[in-house]
């Protein structure tokens, strides 16, 4: 019934368009076919011209030229000059077809929200009795990985990661789309299990993807492996981590509806709780004492990273990463890294 509802609506619009447009050329610009608007632009730059005139510069049979001036003539665009019935003059555009075009616009308006009303009924008509276009199954890593490279590239506003250790399809460093994606605005928040940032390279990675502007965050471990676009779609794959290595995995793609909701939310839960992953930078102190780099190993020991880790990383020794944060918890007033943790929080320095 809702098909043909808005099968209905187009094919209305259709029509009026070319009962009220001339066919195709009055449905390209609403108004004028083109032999009109080339006629009216040469008597424009003539001033006024009697139809023979007129036939000679626009290269017109002279019953054609009078056809046209007819026309222009009904549409209130052209006038014969007092006096002289045989010599046309231009009359303003915006007076003869301001009220034309008004009209179109508020009915053209009203076809708009017709067919958008009758196509979001017809969604969720659809949503509703073909319940498997919800949920699509997909088979295979390379498969997995081509279908996260396709949303991530038609992504307009954001994207949403739950990313654990030991990816199945697509490592870090090979999400060369996200790059991309960022540079178009499109706003990306990832949290990432704190296992991933102790695996080589994998915390340069992050932190290339953070200077592009990802907003990065961490937490000791997370439910699912998982990626959401644009709050309409989501990648969750099936395979638990014992599965691994059996077989070829899988994944679901997941489109509007409540498991769709619930899955944002569990994103926004653990997001609130997840620790900021702040970018290694100079020297330079912050008006809260802290320079860049201090703020990056705070932020890599309240998100639990070994000190040996965040020596590697940082590319200093253990002694230097222990004495720099005596210094930060010396600068917050306490004496042991859960204070330090905590006065961290309290004080936005992360």
């Amino acid at each position: 019934m809702v098909d043909k509802m808005l099968a209905s609506a187009l094919d209305r619009l259709i029509r009026w368009s070319f009962e009220h447009g001339e066919g195709e050329a009055g449905m390209q610009d609403g108004l004028l076919d083109a032999r009109e608007e080339q006629a009216y632009r040469l008597l424009v730059g003539l001033s006024s011209a009697r139809s023979a005139e007129l036939a000679e510069v626009a290269k017109l049979p002279q019953h054609e030229a009078d056809e046209v001036l007819q026309r222009l003539q009904a549409k209130g665009l052209v006038a014969i000059q007092p006096g002289d019935e045989a010599v046309f003059r231009p009359l303003p555009p915006d007076v003869a077809l301001g009220t034309t075009l008004l009209r179109r616009q508020e009915s053209l308006e009203s076809a708009r929200k017709t067919v958008a009303s009758l196509s979001e009924e017809f969604r969720a008509s659809a949503s509703r009795r073909d319940a498997h276009h919800l949920v699509e199954v997909i088979v295979g890593a390379t498969t997995l990985r081509d279908r996260l490279r396709d949303l991530q590239n038609s992504a307009r506003e954001e994207i949403l990661w739950f990313c654990r250790a030991n990816p199945l399809a697509m490592q870090g460093a090979d999400n060369t789309e996200e790059y991309g994606a960022l540079s178009r605005g499109v706003r990306y928040r990832a949290i990432y299990e704190r296992a991933l940032l102790e695996t080589p390279g994998e915390l340069d990675s992050i932190a290339e993807g953070v200077s592009w502007g990802e907003e990065a965050r961490t937490l000791l471990a997370l439910p699912v492996r998982l990626a959401i676009v644009d709050r309409a779609t989501a990648i969750c794959p099936l395979v638990r981590d014992d599965e691994l290595g059996i077989g070829e995995p899988t994944a679901a793609v997941i489109g509007r509806g409540q498991l769709l909701d619930a899955l944002l939310a569990l994103f926004e839960s653990h997001w609130e709780q997840a620790t900021p992953v702040k970018l290694q930078g100079g020297d330079q102190q912050g008006p809260d004492g802290l320079d860049d780099s201090e703020r990056f190993l705070l932020s890599l020991m309240v998100a639990g990273v070994p000190d040996k880790s965040i020596a590697s990383q940082l590319g200093i020794s253990r002694r230097t990463v222990q004495r720099r944060l005596d210094r930060l918890m010396s600068l917050a007033g306490v004496d042991t890294r859960t204070g330090l943790a905590f006065q961290a929080a309290k004080r936005g320095w992360l």
